[in-house]
């Protein structure tokens, strides 16, 4: 559930950034929250998704659509993960297709904070109430490896270094096509996609984005790509996959019916019937934030992703 809201801008905001005349409007909103509302799309300026930095003049109409607080009540739930890596500061698993990350309106159990409340049993407000121990996150139908901090020290070092861009992360990804070059980078500014919030879209202004990738199997009308951000905005691989025309096989928001050019039936009904974005988390490398060790881990691929392939590579 959420409340909307419009507001006009008066006189006295003219020129103001639109986070900063968002803040002056109330003091229930921190601006912070506010950037998350507005990065999430949920701010809209004279009918489109809005940006940060936008300077606002007297007479905009601004919507803001606020989600009602959903405050952590997760149950420790006995849930299994697969550990890649564990000791007392941190861990790493390989999260598995349909896992959601922390509890919602939509999703209240069965998510990952569920499985680490049991798992680690002084988790609860790290790194604060509603994401105990949350770092980064992959989506909902993405697999693969994943960190988790388990005390303060290790959260703060692993936000720090993901900020830093100090964290390799690779992937692989199943993509419609072959890039005409066997390895190559794809820059291109990302944002919210203007009418539609779910989405995110190569936007001129966007935020910096920069994904490195490079071939790794080639089959008829399809290939395997090994993917490493660079930047880390959110969906970054799939709209830039799909932004040079090689979207993610299985992607429900940014591929279409491109199965239909596969000259195999098997693979064409392999790629068809596949039931998420075929996206996988191979690969963590960073220094440990705590012991200054090397951890680097990978992957396996799991077995959906695995038979698509091999039907791929029919």
């Amino acid at each position: 559930m959420s409340t909307h809201y419009r507001v006009t801008v008066g006189a006295d905001q003219q020129g103001a950034r639109l986070d900063r005349a968002l803040t002056a409007l109330t003091s229930d909103w921190t601006r912070s929250r506010i950037k998350k509302w507005i990065d999430e799309g949920r701010v809209l300026r004279n009918g489109a998704a809005a940006r940060q930095s936008e300077r606002v003049n007297e007479g905009d109409v601004l919507e803001l659509e606020v989600p009602d607080i959903v405050p952590l009540d997760a149950e420790p739930e006995d849930i299994p993960l697969s550990i890649l890596f564990e000791d007392e500061h941190l861990l790493i698993l390989d999260k598995s297709a349909g896992l959601v990350i922390h509890p919602a309106a939509g999703n209240p159990a069965g998510t990952l904070v569920n499985a680490l409340l049991h798992h680690c049993k002084d988790l609860s407000g790290i790194g604060g109430v509603e994401r105990p121990g949350i770092v980064h996150r992959l989506d909902k139908d993405t697999t693969g490896a994943m960190v988790v901090a388990k005390n303060d020290r290790a959260h703060l070092g692993l936000s720090l270094a993901f900020g830093r861009r100090e964290i390799e992360k690779t992937y692989l990804a199943v993509c419609y096509g072959t890039p005409r070059d066997s390895e190559g980078v794809i820059e291109a500014p990302i944002d919210r996609h203007p009418t539609d919030r779910k989405k995110m879209a190569v936007r001129e202004g966007g935020h910096k984005a920069r994904t490195l990738y490079r071939v790794m199997e080639r089959y008829e009308g399809a290939s395997l790509l090994a993917c490493t951000l660079i930047t880390g905005r959110t969906h970054q691989i799939r709209v830039h996959c799909a932004h040079i025309g090689h979207a993610v096989i299985g992607d429900p928001t940014y591929s279409g019916r491109q199965w239909r050019n596969l000259i195999d039936e098997m693979a064409r009904n392999a790629c068809r019937d596949f039931p998420r974005q075929a996206l996988h988390s191979r690969s963590l490398a960073f220094t440990h934030p705590v012991t200054a060790e090397l951890v680097s881990v990978e992957a396996p691929i799991p077995d959906d992703m695995a038979g698509l392939i091999e039907a791929l590579r029919g």
